[in-house]
């Protein structure tokens, strides 16, 4: 089954962006490569924080445009209900370029449906 996953980040003065992917490494690869252009580039938004899991698309977009319509407050609540320390939940997952494998079972993440 695909999955899909609503993400923050956020850079060393505490910045955050939101967005979505179905392929989570690979576009936090891309963001801490800057190999996107835009908000993420220009505003050294390299650390991954927070992210959740679901298998409808629909439901991704419709949470990330939640959460990018939240005050910053209520961001940083539900950053730190599972990452206090802003880890970044990325560590480790470039060590080896040949890998491909998408995340799991992270200490840090969510999982929801539609119905929440």
């Amino acid at each position: 089954m695909k999955q899909y996953y609503v993400y923050i980040m956020a850079n060393k003065s505490g910045t955050l962006y939101t967005g979505v992917t179905d392929n989570l490494q690979r576009h936090i690869y891309e963001h801490k490569n800057k190999l996107i252009k835009g908000f993420t580039k220009r505003y050294n938004i390299t650390k991954l924080v927070y992210y959740e899991t679901t298998s409808d698309i629909r439901s991704a977009i419709q949470r990330e445009k939640q959460i990018k319509g939240w005050l910053r407050r209520k961001k940083v609540t539900l950053i730190e209900a599972l990452n206090p320390e802003w880890a970044d939940l990325s560590e480790g997952w470039f060590q080896d370029a040949t890998t491909n494998s998408q995340p799991s079972s992270n200490r840090c993440h969510s999982e929801w449906s539609e119905a929440e």
